[in-house]
């Protein structure tokens, strides 16, 4: 139960960790919807029938995908995911988190030149976005006002207040996949 508690908090805390690999590359985008039917259409034609309730972008079920490609196709497959597997790996690295050797191991499968080291600078300056604060914040409901005088609305402090909210959270990182590394 250690180790499952310890799984959720490390992966499924915040979105900088994710292993939902579209969350790295299209965010809350709607392009991210296309890419999942996409990615379902693929695992189809491959003879792989989802009937499990995981996002067809989890990695996991992504390298179960992978698994029952030839090696060359299972290795294409590695390599286009490379960026996200660094960044991932990297972020965990930073986080002194023994996993990131997993992200390691896979993109040596891939026999790709990036390691989680590739985006050590890239990570640095990242705030964290799976502490209790970070997520209250972005839980936070706003308050809802009904009247307010349109003429100061935009001068007030209450709007400034809201236009400075989430100027402090760490951004999703994109990674254009096509280029071979992050953006």
């Amino acid at each position: 139960m250690d180790r499952q508690a310890e799984w959720c908090e490390v992966f499924e805390r915040g979105r900088a960790t994710s292993l939902l690999l579209f969350e790295h590359v299209h965010a809350e985008s709607r392009d991210r919807g296309q890419a999942m039917v996409d990615l379902m259409n693929q695992y189809q034609q491959a003879g792989l029938q989802i009937d499990c309730r995981e996002l067809p972008d989890h990695l996991p079920l992504y390298l179960e995908y992978l698994s029952i490609l030839p090696p060359a196709e299972a290795r294409e497959g590695l390599q286009n995911i490379a960026p996200i597997l660094a960044l991932i790996g990297g972020r965990l690295k930073q986080r002194a988190c023994p996993y990131y050797q997993l992200f390691d191991a896979l993109l040596a499968l891939a026999k790709s030149p990036l390691t989680s080291d590739s985006v050590t600078k890239q990570v640095a300056g990242e705030k964290r976005d799976d502490t209790r604060q970070a997520l209250d914040a972005v839980w936070e409901e706003e308050q809802v006002k009904f009247i307010e005088d349109n003429a100061t609305a935009c001068d007030s402090s209450s709007m400034q207040a809201y236009q400075r909210r989430f100027s402090q959270d760490v951004a999703p990182q994109y990674v254009d996949i096509r280029a071979g590394g992050p953006k």
